[in-house]
């Protein structure tokens, strides 16, 4: 059975075609939001950060929002794979002592969370490790909440969000009353190392006072979580998560040196969480150009308990247990993720019969 596909834009089908795929041509690395969608990489994940990207002499820089930068993170962290292992194992494994947890319960468990990546005690060792990684360069995004939806009162709050969904489907740029994106960014870096012009974007440097609170910022999900105020050098700046403006990152990876390396869960781009319910807006294609996009294949996927990969919704639809022991085996099952790469790796050039154009078509609504 086939467990990847490789979707390629022209440059990057260009080079992999020649080299094959090496570490030295990717000079960044998407992370798309999604939850528990991740654990269906979790394997991938391990093998790039503790082998593929190990001997890089040139900084990679990491790019993601929501669980797309908790993943990269750990990337980023002083024992990449050790806190890829804590993730995966705190999140697949968490429990609620409520039925219907509430947004504080929630917020407080991913906090926890967080905290274990970081190493609980040590976190500020950590945070300042993850901040000024010379060769892993982190970027978080997150959302600034604007208006109505800075508000915690449940039925403001989904007035609001209605009316940005609304304003969504006639144009994204009116997110723009609602939402703005925020980058937090490595400390070695400057902003104009990742440009962005398509909507009003700031950037804050990261520190060893800030990375904990950035990432929770970045998946804070509204409804669900609670919103992330007073981050260090950010001001009093109200934030949700990133993935509403960000949700599969279509951005200028066009205008990057290098090739992009996104693993995603899906065959397709969602450009915002609001596009989910306008199909019409596609991801543009000339961002592609240098990305290669690697994937589960329908099969593997098929292949999974319930045919499906995890998702939130798995918290009502199965019961605790039942929801444990389903995402437990979908990280162990997600290691022949990592072993289909890795034969890919060994071939050098001769995989490209294996890569498919990264067209229009993979920029859609599925």
């Amino acid at each position: 059975m086939s467990e990847l596909k490789l979707f390629a834009g022209p440059r990057a089908m260009q080079t992999i075609s020649e080299k094959g795929l090496r570490a030295s041509d990717f000079s960044w690395m998407a992370g798309a939001s999604g939850g528990p969608k991740w654990f269906v990489l979790y394997g991938l994940d391990r093998y790039l950060a503790g082998s593929f990207f190990v001997d890089k002499a040139h900084p990679l820089r990491l790019v993601g929002s929501s669980a797309g930068a908790w993943r990269l993170a750990c990337y980023a962290h002083s024992n990449p794979v050790q806190a890829l292992d804590t993730l995966a194992a705190r999140y697949a494994g968490q429990t609620y002592s409520s039925k219907r947890p509430d947004r504080h319960e929630i917020s407080d468990e991913a906090r926890r969370m967080l905290q274990g990546i970081l190493g609980d005690n040590e976190s500020a060792v950590a945070e300042k490790y993850i901040a000024e990684n010379p060769q892993r360069r982190l970027y978080v995004i997150a959302d600034r909440a604007r208006r109505v939806v800075r508000s915690e009162n449940k039925l403001a709050l989904n007035a609001g969000l209605l009316t940005a969904a609304v304003g969504n489907m006639v144009s994204r740029r009116s997110l723009n009353w609602f939402f703005e994106r925020y980058v937090f960014h490595n400390a070695l870096d400057n902003p104009a190392a990742l440009p962005l012009h398509d909507r009003s974007t700031r950037f804050v440097m990261l520190n060893q006072k800030n990375v904990c609170d950035a990432l929770m910022a970045s998946g804070s999900i509204p409804l669900v979580m609670e919103a992330v105020t007073g981050i260090s050098g950010a001001g009093k700046a109200v934030f949700r998560d990133g993935g509403i403006t960000d949700y599969h990152l279509d951005l200028p990876f066009n205008k990057l040196d290098g090739l992009v390396l996104y693993p995603h869960f899906y065959a397709s781009v969602i450009p915002g969480w609001f596009d989910k319910f306008a199909p019409w807006h596609k991801a543009d294609p000339a961002h592609f150009d240098n990305v290669l996009l690697v994937t589960p294949t329908k099969e593997f996927v098929q292949s999974l308990p319930y045919g499906k990969i995890p998702d939130r919704n798995d918290f009502v639809r199965l019961g605790e247990r039942e929801r444990i022991i389903y995402w437990q085996t979908v990280l162990r099952e997600s290691e022949r993720l990592a072993v289909a790469f890795e034969a890919l790796v060994n071939k050098g050039a001769d995989i490209t019969s294996m890569l498919e154009p990264f067209t229009a078509g993979r920029l859609k609504h599925v």
